[in-house]
């Protein structure tokens, strides 16, 4: 029997996303400069269009000064994480 994990979370990962961003009161194009990503990339993500690629979170995370796990855990928003139990 496969047991399969749960799905990610991808609306509060784009969600953790915006709030960051605006907890810091940077407009997109603040974002894109320093992370080097397109402010297009930045709105598709926000706006739930695409997730972006690791090397796109990597930016992310350093822009935000957050571990890729900081930002990552939004993806096990609405079930536990892997080893814990609900």
């Amino acid at each position: 029997m496969t047991i399969l994990p749960p799905e990610p979370n991808l609306d509060a990962l784009r969600l953790q996303l915006a709030r960051l961003r605006g907890e810091r009161g940077w407009t997109y194009d603040e974002l894109a400069a320093r992370t080097g990503l397109s402010r297009r990339t930045l709105i598709e993500i926000e706006q739930g269009r695409t997730i972006g690629s690791l090397a796109t979170w990597h930016a992310l995370g350093h822009a935000f000064e957050l571990p890729l796990g900081g930002l990552f855990s939004a993806l096990c928003e609405g079930h536990a994480p892997p080893g814990r139990t609900p």
